[in-house]
């Protein structure tokens, strides 16, 4: 309920001293029929009269609070919102070669991915995202769904020795630029993570960025992995050994990626940073929600309008009836 006028409101002070003034006039009145002494009347029967001595005033009372609540003009306000979401499209290209097994990130750099990746999805209900994975070729693992149930359970069945090892970015962007070049959204990603160099695969990793840009797809690039030496685990035997092996990422390569497709290339030395890294990007590709409100108002004086009418009918009717006064 809400009030056109709301400012009559304040009318509502004015039957303070009206009501105080009545109080004063009742105490200081005097009765029609005086008598030398009243108490033979003490223990007299009172008159159901007495309790509707008052009644007459209460009803002017209240119709002059109805009639000050009309004047406010009460109304009833329907609301209802009408929502367009526009999503985003999103392929997560992923790179699994052996490399990924490296643990300079806990436990190793494959799983500290999925588990942010997976939390990623989680936090993105409204946008249609899909999976690549590549190596030393690349495949869809996952085209694009907003089946996020399905997709976090694709995401925890990615491992390494899926398909041959290498690292070929520039295979992994085409493969996930096929998935989005013939999206209807108005806003196209690819998210890239990879601990390498660029060795294998038959388009280079700028071709492969030329091409989503002229699609419109925006490729964010992640290194992963500290600086300096990883700690490699090499099977022998049944036993396990740790190699510290170099780390070699072609930043040069995922910075001008990154910069052609109008987008950002980041450093993930750790799993705290590669969280960031992914924060990062949801917060800059954000999906965009676009609400309408929409009201309708009607106007409720009618039913302080009845009220203030029959309470003073009522007044008028117990004035002119069995609370009439004799001259």
């Amino acid at each position: 309920m809400v009030f056109a006028n709301f400012a009559y409101l304040f009318l509502l002070i004015l039957l303070i001293p009206y009501i105080v003034w009545y109080i004063m006039k009742w105490k200081k009145s005097q009765a029609t029929l005086q008598v030398s002494d009243a108490s033979i009347y003490a223990n007299a029967p009172k008159s159901y009269k007495n309790y509707l001595l008052h009644v007459p005033f209460i009803l002017r009372i209240i119709a002059l609070v109805m009639l000050i609540f009309v004047l406010t003009r009460p109304q009833s306000t329907d609301r209802w919102q009408n929502s367009e979401i526009e999503g985003i499209d999103i392929m997560l290209a992923i790179d699994v070669s052996t490399s990924m097994l490296a643990e300079d990130l806990k436990p190793n750099r494959l799983e500290a991915t999925k588990d942010v990746a997976a939390s990623f999805i989680n936090g993105r209900p409204n946008d249609n995202i899909g999976i690549t994975i590549f190596a030393g070729e690349s495949f869809t693992q996952t085209p694009l769904t907003v089946d996020h149930t399905v997709l976090s359970s694709m995401v925890n069945n990615i491992a390494t020795g899926m398909i041959e090892d290498g690292t070929a970015i520039g295979m992994g962007i085409a493969n996930a630029v096929t998935r989005l070049k013939d999206s209807k959204a108005k806003s196209k990603v690819i998210i890239l993570l990879t601990d390498g160099v660029n060795n294998m695969g038959d388009i280079s990793p700028m071709t492969a960025a030329e091409i989503a840009k002229s699609f419109g797809i925006r490729v964010y690039t992640i290194g992963v992995g500290t600086n300096g030496t990883a700690p490699y685990p090499y099977p022998v035997g049944n036993m396990v050994q740790y190699v510290n092996v170099p780390v070699e990422i072609d930043e040069n390569t995922l910075t001008k990626i990154a910069k052609t497709t109008d987008a950002n290339y980041y450093r993930a030395t750790s799993n705290s940073k590669l969280k960031e890294v992914y924060e990062e990007i949801d917060k800059l590709e954000r999906t965009k929600l676009n609400v309408k409100e929409y009201s309708n108002r009607q106007e409720e004086f009618r039913w302080f309008a009845i009220v203030a009418l029959l309470c003073i009918l009522l007044e008028v009717l117990l004035r002119n009836s069995i609370l009439k006064k004799l001259p």
